[in-house]
């Protein structure tokens, strides 16, 4: 699970040089956008949707407690990167948030970082957690179930009623969504066809699996192939196409 993180710091040096600590520590975390002042930095967090933030305090014009206190949330691990500032430095150690003092240190950035990330992990498992218990308790309500999916930068928790079709590559799934939104997963096709069950999905390929929801009609012609709602053509194999027909029905 790729972790996405953002660099918010005056001096652009300063910037470059936690950038490559981070790539040669955390090779798998992203950095997904660097800003050198609070108004950037703001723009770029809202925008961004960063897991963790890395923050600078002193910062002219406006400074890192200004912009914390000019977002509307703060969903994300916060890590303060910092000159000797006496009173910002007394203010993050009274709130029990992680700091890290100029020039880094490679052991004290490790440390920082796999905290944080400790913490994503356990909020997104809290997620996974929320979407069963929601699922429970609202068993026979199907159409607002939503399936947890999994890619390479976050979990994502879609109604079922929302996917169009799922194609699969190997051992990797991609969905289709209602409004054109892709979601490429690290799951073989033949897990989601169990857990889609009963949710009116067909296997009608190997490699696909579509919500009759969105099919538009069954043509007989070349071989036979589902025509979708979007324009799509998805094949029929010789095997399903007995099977297709009696769920179609």
């Amino acid at each position: 699970m790729a972790i996405r993180a953002v660099v918010i710091d005056d001096e652009r040096n300063n910037i470059d040089n936690l950038s490559i600590l981070l790539k040669k520590l955390f090779p798998d975390l992203e950095i997904v956008g660097v800003a050198t002042n609070g108004m950037d930095g703001e723009k770029l967090i809202l925008q961004g949707k960063p897991d963790i933030v890395f923050l600078d305090i002193q910062m002219p014009q406006k400074n890192g407690f200004e912009l914390l206190t000019s977002l509307p949330d703060h969903h994300f691990e916060l890590i303060f990167v910092t000159g000797f500032d006496q009173f910002g430095i007394q203010a993050v150690k009274f709130s029990a948030i992680d700091y890290l003092l100029k020039p880094i240190k490679e052991d004290e950035l490790k440390k920082a970082v796999e905290k944080a990330i400790g913490r994503i992990l356990e909020k997104k498992q809290n997620r996974q957690l929320e979407n069963l218990l929601a699922l429970l308790q609202h068993q026979h309500q199907k159409e607002e179930h939503r399936i947890a999916l999994p890619s390479a930068r976050e979990t994502r928790f879609v109604r079922t009623q929302e996917i169009v079709r799922c194609e699969s590559s190997n051992n990797y799934t991609t969905f289709y969504l209602q409004h054109g939104e892709v979601i490429v997963t690290s799951k073989p096709i033949f897990e989601y066809e169990e857990v889609l069950q009963g949710y009116g999905f067909i296997r009608c390929h190997q490699t696909h699996l579509v919500n009759k929801r969105f099919i538009k009609s069954l043509i007989k012609q070349d071989g036979g192939y589902l025509l979708l709602e979007n324009g799509s053509k998805i094949p029929i194999s010789k095997l399903k196409k007995e099977q297709v027909k009696r769920m179609l029905e």
